[in-house]
């Protein structure tokens, strides 16, 4: 608990300004109000007490901070300023209570006004924070994690940071140093109740503690069960076409009816609870005044207390006001108790362990000179083996290709390289120096990827194709594009270069998605090429345009090839077949069909 509440504090300090205006704005709103309180006394006492005058008095009376010396000098200066007219002194004091009230909302404006900026400047922060983790973390953390539980905490859980813990703070800012003067008025009173008022009050705080503790384990367990719906829904979306393929609405209506229904009655339990505080603590809080008011009446009554009459009534007000601060202050606590289940949760994401290295420091090379060496590399899932024990080396300007059948390592030998993830065994070299020693951001500038499914962005084909390239100009984009054999088709769009292509491109056919990637490729202009069958799922049409934009693509570079459709690959330097994650023949296209191997029934599979 202790640590979620250091957590809150860290991501307030860089507000620490705001947070102390809005301490030292909240303390003088308290004291204007509890002056604007204390006025009741000399109203009563105009009002209702025959025998008091306010006589212009010769002599001021000795100062002192005993009540009776306050209340002396201010009836001395009442009596001074009203010349003892009864009417005159209830004037002023009125004027003195709309002044008080004035400056004590004055600075509770102010205070308001210092707390905003911290509100949602730490929303703000935890936003950006989760993003950068996000895009900092390995590709390992997400093959284990739900993309919906990723979403829902990204959203919901940072939604309800802001509308629970981040709400409260204004109440963890101001209600400790109401109830502090409050209570320090009601003890400079009378000590003889005060302490009495002391044993009561903390029986209603044990009793929404518990309820509090209780809500945060249902938060924890609601906002997990939020995610799971979000990931359902991620996953129709994605795979609506099979869905309505197969007719399979039903099934998937009453899966995710089944998880709605769960979480709905969750829900009920933890908004119940959450009800529930708010009137528990109100009758609590009325049944303590009550007794108050029982106890302190028979305190007067009898003589036992130094409180007069119109003093008990002014004690009274006060501690009314107490309850509602006291009550805000529960109450903010227990939403923060809320909240801190979703910081667990998004702690999960920000505490996550990164096994990749990004090496800050790390060797940061300029170019690629020579060649690249895989040496001894084997790579594991899980434990179960994918690579073993590859030795290869590509030598720059050379084109390699990687066959074999599904799950034979091709992927995952290719993704080693720029650190998506990391060896466990032997070392994969650049010009003689180890990957793992290099800085990840200069590696992979080495590097330029076109993958089987184009990934674009819900933007203008502009920004997509200058897509991670800075300082580059409309001349260099069109360049990229008619290396690609885009540009033409580009030109028809409604917009041309500034057409937007929708939710990963959804606008555009398989072709001309592909192109783009190639045109994005083309621009960054990498040393080292990696091609992830980047014309397996096209017609035949748009596999001859890509073809001829991947052959504009490969001149001059290292290229590494992954194609499950041989005929694509015939030109190139080296084949290498790959079989349960080792490499098992290697050569040009014509040696590898007189070895009469594994390459050859590939190639003889697809012929037929």
């Amino acid at each position: 608990m202790n640590q979620k509440f250091r957590k809150i504090i860290e991501y307030i300090a860089p507000y620490k300004y705001f947070a102390v205006g809005n301490i030292v704005f909240n303390i003088l709103h308290v004291i204007f109000g509890l002056i604007s309180l204390t006025m009741v006394m000399p109203f009563l006492a105009i009002l209702f007490n025959p025998n008091s005058n306010f006589d212009k008095l010769a002599v001021r009376p000795e100062w002192g901070y005993s009540k009776e010396a306050i209340s002396a000098n201010f009836s001395y200066l009442l009596g001074h300023f009203s010349d003892g007219n009864k009417t005159k002194a209830l004037l002023l004091v009125c004027i003195f209570v709309v002044t008080a009230f004035f400056l004590k909302n004055f600075f509770l404006f102010l205070a308001y006004y210092c707390i905003s900026p911290i509100r949602n400047g730490v929303v703000q922060d935890v936003r950006n924070r989760l993003y950068k983790k996000i895009l900092d973390l390995p590709l390992s953390y997400y093959s284990d994690e739900r993309k919906g539980n990723i979403i829902s905490k990204m959203t919901n859980d940072v939604k309800e940071i802001e509308s629970s813990v981040m709400s409260s703070i204004e109440v963890v800012f101001r209600d400790p140093f109401m109830i502090i003067f409050y209570v320090g008025t009601l003890i400079f009173m009378s000590p003889h109740l005060s302490l009495f008022v002391g044993i009561l009050l903390p029986v209603s705080g044990v009793v929404i503690g518990v309820i509090g503790k209780s809500l945060r384990k249902s938060s924890l367990v609601a906002q997990e069960k939020l995610g799971m719906l979000m990931s359902n829904l991620e996953e129709t979306l994605s795979g609506l076409r099979i869905v309505k393929a197969f007719n399979a609405e039903k099934k998937m209506d009453a899966r995710f009816g089944i998880l709605n229904k769960s979480y709905t009655r969750l829900m009920n339990s933890m908004v119940r609870r959450n009800y529930l505080a708010s009137p528990l603590s109100e009758f609590l809080g009325a049944t303590t005044l009550v007794v108050v008011l029982y106890y302190g009446g028979n305190l007067v009554l009898s003589n036992k207390s130094s409180l007069s009459p119109d003093a008990f009534i002014v004690y009274l007000v006060i501690f009314s006001q107490v309850l509602n601060p006291a009550k805000s202050l529960t109450n903010g606590l227990y939403n923060i108790q809320r909240g801190l289940a979703c910081i667990d949760r998004i702690n999960e994401i920000l505490l996550a362990d990164n096994k990749i290295d990004a090496k800050p420091n790390g060797i940061q090379p300029k170019a690629f000179n020579k060649s690249i060496c895989y040496k001894n590399v084997s790579f594991s899932y899980d434990k179960t083996e994918v690579l073993k024990n590859i030795d290869l080396v590509i030598e720059k300007g050379r084109s390699i290709a990687l066959v074999g059948q599904s799950g034979s390592g091709k992927s995952t030998m290719v993704d080693l390289l720029p650190r998506f993830w990391d060896i466990q065994d032997g070392s994969i070299e650049i010009d003689g120096v180890a990957i793992k020693d290099m800085n990840i951001i200069s590696l992979r500038g080495l590097m330029g990827n076109v993958n089987q499914e184009p990934i674009l962005f819900n933007d203008t084909i502009y920004n997509n194709i200058a897509f991670g390239v800075e300082n580059t100009t409309m001349e260099d984009v069109v360049a990229a594009a008619k290396v690609a054999n885009a540009h033409e088709f580009i030109l028809e769009c409604p917009e041309g270069y500034n057409t937007n292509i929708g939710d990963r491109g959804n606008k555009l056919s398989g072709g001309q998605r592909q192109r783009l990637s190639i045109a994005r490729a083309v621009l960054k202009n990498p040393p080292i090429l990696i091609l992830d069958e980047a014309t397996s799922s096209l017609d035949t049409e748009s596999e001859k345009l890509v073809q001829e934009a991947l052959t504009n693509l490969m001149k001059n570079r290292t290229s590494i090839i992954i194609a499950h459709r041989l005929s694509t690959i015939k030109n190139v330097d080296e084949i290498c077949v790959l079989q349960n994650g080792e490499i098992v023949e290697r050569g040009d296209h014509d040696s590898l069909i007189e070895k009469n191997g594994v390459y050859k029934k590939l190639y003889e599979l697809q012929s037929f």
